[in-house]
């Protein structure tokens, strides 16, 4: 990407989470740890998925998406931390951390979208089980996921071309370890008052959409998993959906926490947690999350594990 050369400033010093050389070794091991087990963890489902026709259906499908999602979400954003751990140099430039700040709302969003979309499954599977494959069909799952792209690529473009109009003078460190919107605008010496209108106007749209589709969906849900008779078959289908509802309050908890609240809430400590909370954590828990409670997902991994064995 090329950007206008607005601004004094040709690049940035990433703060990264704590100071000192004895918390930033810890740190390194523990990010790596943390990115490899999400990367390794995110592959196998997309793996799983592709290779198991028996798993080629909507919510499988979704669910592989969200995998590639978190793959690309935590790629951002942890490498370079890693980097600027072991060089002890914490500079980004202007164009690189805009780069940055696109990826990351895009990846971002695209996880919300897909969560969303994964509720309207679950909903449709639930209530309307006899209508699923009709409803859920191939045309629809290309549908919303082609739209969930083109709302993020354009969404994350508004937010980064916006950026690059501001002014930074002087002041050029970032008390974060990526290149994230509000900590950017903290450093401008412009007029940010557009930016902050469309975080909480498109931004709002954009993060509340899906939420209350989720939300919604779940209203739905819970009212049909009332009507179940027994005991056991509420206690199921309330299960197979725990796993999403977790994964959903913690991403949106966090990310709203971050990006909606008023600015006197904010502080760098606070939201440099919530960003390792939802950019990092959740990313990392999914694979654990849709896996572990899962019955086709688990034959799924141990055929992919075993037929390698079986053939020699």
């Amino acid at each position: 990407m090329s950007w206008k050369n607005q601004t004094t400033v040709s690049e940035f010093l990433l703060l990264g989470l704590f100071e000192g050389s004895e918390n930033q070794q810890l740190l390194f091991w523990l990010f790596l740890f943390m990115y490899l087990v999400t990367v390794i963890g995110n592959l196998l489902i997309i793996m799983a998925v592709t290779c198991n026709t028996h798993l080629h259906t909507p919510m499988y499908f979704f669910l592989a998406n969200l995998s590639f999602a978190d793959i690309n979400f935590i790629s951002i954003t942890v490498p370079k931390m890693l980097m600027n751990i072991q060089t002890q140099n914490n500079s980004i430039s202007y164009s690189d951390c805009l780069t940055q700040l696109y990826f990351l709302i895009m990846f971002g969003t695209v996880e919300e979208f897909l969560l969303a979309t994964m509720a309207y499954d679950r909903y449709v599977a639930i209530c309307y089980p006899l209508h699923y494959k009709i409803v859920m069909s191939p045309q629809l799952c290309f549908l919303l996921i082609s739209t969930t792209w083109f709302i993020t690529v354009l969404y994350s473009l508004l937010h980064t071309l916006l950026m690059n109009e501001l002014v930074f003078c002087a002041k050029n460190e970032i008390p974060h370890f990526f290149c994230d919107l509000n900590p950017l605008l903290k450093l401008s010496c412009s007029d940010i008052f557009i930016n902050k209108l469309m975080i909480f106007t498109i931004g709002g749209l954009v993060g509340l959409t899906p939420f209350l589709c989720v939300i919604i969906s779940y209203l739905y849900i819970v009212l049909a998993i009332l009507r179940i008779p027994s005991a056991e078959g509420k206690q199921k289908a309330f299960s197979t959906c725990s796993s999403h509802f977790s994964v959903v309050s913690l991403f949106f908890g966090t990310l709203f926490g971050v990006y909606l609240s008023p600015s006197s809430n904010h502080s760098a400590h606070s939201d440099i947690i919530a960003s390792v909370m939802y950019a990092v954590v959740t990313p990392m828990l999914n694979p654990f999350i849709y896996t572990l409670r899962n019955k086709d997902m688990k034959a799924a991994l141990r055929r992919l594990f075993l037929s390698p064995l079986l053939e020699d």
